[in-house]
């Protein structure tokens, strides 16, 4: 699975962590490794350009999906050859915008983003949140997957520190790290 970020924004957005939580969404939700994501984070003229174009409405604002190719197991046949890479869609990203809205929330803007990050790869695959219950379902959703992705990084931090933790003190007992280890 491909999935390029280009900060456009003016505003340092860790790449990494974006493209790890888009890259755990889009493996939760079986969607195809074929698949190609761009993440643009763009600044609050750009975003409000694109907000005026595409739905028509004034502002700026966090988060526009631009979908492409509809590439879940579930819709192609057990039988149907291998697809090459194929793009899923655009996820557009404002962190100027989505700056307030953190800060209004209580949180960071890393986190911010990567809930915006989930919620517009979400679009991409066919939600929404128009009506009530689409709205429930979406945001149950969203909320599963980025506890999820946090219980994985923690997970993934806790194993690091040990791994750190040992590789001390096995050097100081005299011990050299093996290769491969």
């Amino acid at each position: 699975m491909s999935i390029e970020v280009v900060n456009e924004s003016g505003i340092t957005i860790d790449e990494a962590q974006i493209v790890s939580v888009a890259r755990y969404a889009l493996d939760a939700m079986k969607v195809s490794p074929a698949a190609e994501l761009a993440i643009t984070a763009v600044g609050l003229d750009a975003m409000e350009e694109l907000h005026v174009r595409w739905m028509d409405e004034p502002g700026p604002t966090d988060v526009m999906a631009f979908p492409m190719d509809s590439l879940t197991e579930d819709t192609r046949r057990p039988d149907a050859p291998d697809l090459g890479p194929a793009l899923l869609g655009d996820v557009v990203l404002c962190p100027a915008f989505a700056r307030e809205q953190a800060r209004k929330a209580g949180q960071t803007l890393a986190d911010e983003l990567h809930l915006l990050t989930v919620h517009g790869i979400l679009h991409l695959l066919g939600y929404d949140h128009l009506e009530p219950d689409d709205e429930r379902e979406m945001f149950a959703l969203q909320n599963r997957l980025l506890k999820a992705w946090r219980e994985d990084r923690a997970r993934e931090r806790a194993r690091d520190a040990q791994k750190r933790s040992d590789d001390r003190l096995l050097g100081a007992a005299g011990f050299e790290d093996e290769p491969g280890r």
